[in-house]
């Protein structure tokens, strides 16, 4: 009795293991239809993906954008540092050019100059609030740079030295707004002779001279050129001063006086020529 419910166990079992055998191949060789069990997994395995995918993916894509933007700014940086350096690359060769500018008129002065002794120098400094006043140049007694020396840039006369120190000097210009220390003793070669006057006034609204002291009978006109006249003994005489724009009666009508386009741009003075007549030349 025994040995049959063992053999009976046995038998129940072999037809457990084959029903589940065939179970497994029906569902892997069957109609293609999933198990209810397996779609339920999968199904699960689904959602929980799309569930952890979604802020994940957004998590990447917000790095990746932080990343790209970073990048982006770093890019700009860059750019703007090279855009930077172009504009001071140019602003230095503009300059470069200016001064190569300002020293060919020196030089060309210089050639001019024949009868007189000249010093070159440059402009140290020019104080804005003294700026139609005074100069600070880098000549002084060591160079051989004397008191009420007359100075030029460019092509005219733009003042003289009232201050000497052993390496520096200081120059009035005649732009100044001082009427006693802008006196410049001047002339004008017309047809009919010499017209004397005094440069003595600036019109800073025109940049323009003003010279006064002109007889009403004198003929002046646009164009004509304005020189040292030698006369007022501190200026040697024939040095350009700037040409006539306008002639007209000063405001009591007994002289006239003309207004006078200098002839150096007292607005850009980088380098100056100190004049002096030289010793074999007379007044």
């Amino acid at each position: 009795m025994n040995q049959f419910f063992s053999n009976k166990k046995l038998i129940i079992l072999l037809v457990s293991m084959i029903v589940s055998l065939g179970l497994i191949a029906f569902s892997i060789t069957g109609s293609g239809n999933i198990p209810i069990f397996q779609q339920l997994t999968n199904d699960i395995t689904a959602v929980v993906s799309r569930v952890v995918a979604k802020p994940m993916n957004a998590v990447v894509d917000f790095l990746e954008s932080v990343d790209g933007l970073k990048n982006t700014y770093e890019e700009n940086q860059l750019l703007k540092s090279k855009i930077d350096k172009l504009y001071e690359t140019e602003v230095e060769i503009a300059d470069l050019k200016q001064n190569n500018e300002k020293l060919k008129e020196q030089l060309a002065l210089t050639d001019t100059l024949s009868d007189y002794e000249s010093i070159n120098g440059a402009v140290l400094s020019r104080n804005p609030d003294s700026w139609v006043d005074q100069i600070v140049v880098d000549k002084g007694s060591q160079s051989g740079i004397e008191l009420n020396m007359s100075v030029m840039s460019g092509n005219g006369l733009i003042g003289r030295v009232v201050e000497v120190s052993p390496t520096s000097s200081k120059v009035q210009l005649v732009t100044t707004l001082d009427q006693n220390n802008n006196r410049v003793a001047a002339s004008v070669q017309t047809d009919d002779g010499v017209v004397h006057g005094i440069i003595n006034g600036y019109d800073a609204e025109k940049n323009r001279l003003v010279m006064k002291q002109i007889t009403t009978d004198a003929e002046l006109k646009e164009g004509d050129q304005v020189m040292t006249s030698g006369l007022g003994g501190v200026s040697p005489s024939a040095l350009l001063i700037g040409t006539i724009e306008e002639v007209k009666l000063d405001s009591f009508g007994l002289s006239q006086e003309a207004y006078i386009v200098p002839a150096a741009d007292t607005n850009d003075i980088r380098y100056v020529t100190f004049i002096k007549r030289s010793a074999e030349s007379g007044e």
